[in-house]
């Protein structure tokens, strides 16, 4: 069955609030939310980029969209009071390891306050709400061993960015645990789980120090590309794939909310991985041009070298699991940016969505 048939009946006439809706995952989620027959309400930075998806799309949603930062507490609050969600889909995040050295106290405000302040505004919130909050695959602690990190293991983080997402880990479960147990569900109404996922790739990211971005900025600008760490591993997956988990976990949640109140992971399968290197060989082949180099780097900041996921918990619970190798993700993704233009980038996203969802 086609996964839109599925998940309409989850979301089609309810009202989602969506933070992070500007950002390259939050607009795609936004566009697929809209698909279902939902009501979105977006809480959001302004997005950065002209290009960014979010930009080139907006004038074709619905959406209700509210600019405003996630610590900006009084005015989160009253917007989600206000707006009293049947589901809300935390994505607003500071999302970048190499700016976290550089502003780790907006990092750690943004990534743990802003995740606290969504979940205090549900206390008293007097109605149910099926709440997912987005953090990443590296909250776990890295012993770059190649291990696939369940969820129940142990979280850590080396840079701020990482630590901030397994400190946001830490808020959820005692919200859940101290506000919104899953054993007192006909007293609150509110049942939260959390999503890891990393390294999504997809058209419509222009974020700095990404590697996709990066590879695209080059060719537009006819520069040479360059690639910090190329023998780096990382669980690549096309951006579709997380979010049809995150959708999935939220009408699991829906249905059963004390059975899936809990973390989920969700990547790629653990012999599907590719180096940097080899994602930039591939992504220029297909546009066939561009080049790239390793810069000489002194002192540079910490980034992790491997990182895998168990994803059995979604497949054999969730009944959810990737549709797209990495290879076709990819391929995806740089015929995303190679043939959108400003007038047929709705159309197109929403085409590649209807693909990827047919996929069984």
């Amino acid at each position: 069955m086609n996964l839109n048939d599925t998940l309409q009946s989850a979301y089609s006439g309810k009202k989602v609030l969506l933070t992070g809706h500007t950002g390259f995952k939050g607009a795609w989620l936004l566009l697929w939310l809209e698909r279902l027959g939902a009501t979105v309400k977006g809480y959001a930075l302004a997005p950065e980029h002209p290009n960014d998806l979010y930009n080139l799309v907006q004038d074709k949603t619905a959406v209700d969209s509210v600019i405003a930062d996630i610590r900006d507490r009084d005015k989160l609050t009253s917007v989600i009071r206000e707006f009293r969600p049947d589901f809300i889909f935390h994505l607003a995040a500071q999302p970048l390891v190499l700016r976290s050295y550089r502003e780790p106290l907006y990092t750690f405000e943004v990534n743990v306050n802003g995740t606290a302040y969504v979940l205090d505004a549900l206390r008293d919130a007097g109605h149910p709400c099926s709440v997912v909050i987005i953090t990443t695959d590296k909250v776990y602690e890295n012993n770059e061993t190649g291990q696939a990190y369940a969820e129940t293991d142990k979280l850590g983080g080396y840079d701020p960015y990482s630590a901030s997402k397994a400190a946001a880990e830490i808020v959820v479960s005692s919200y859940r645990n101290s506000f919104f147990n899953p054993l007192q569900l006909d007293q609150h109404g509110i049942a939260i789980a959390s999503a890891r996922a990393g390294n999504v790739i997809g058209g419509g990211d222009r974020a700095e120090n990404r590697i996709i971005p990066d590879i695209v900025r080059g060719i537009e600008e006819g520069n040479e590309i360059i690639v910090r760490n190329p023998a780096s591993t990382r669980p690549w997956q096309f951006v579709l794939e997380p979010l049809a988990g995150y959708l999935q976990l939220g009408a699991a949640l829906q249905q059963s909310p004390a059975a899936y109140a809990s973390a989920w992971n969700f990547g790629p399968e653990e012999n599907d991985v590719l180096t940097v290197e080899q994602v930039v060989e591939k992504a220029l082949s297909i546009y066939g041009k561009g080049s790239w180099k390793k810069p000489e780097q002194k002192n540079a900041p910490h980034e992790a070298g491997l990182l895998n996921l168990s994803i059995q918990k979604a497949k054999e619970q969730l009944h959810w699991h990737p549709r797209l190798r990495a290879g076709e993700a990819i391929e995806y993704t740089i015929e995303w940016y190679k043939a959108v233009t400003a007038e047929n980038v709705f159309t197109f996203s929403l085409g590649q969505l209807e693909k990827f969802a047919a996929i069984s």
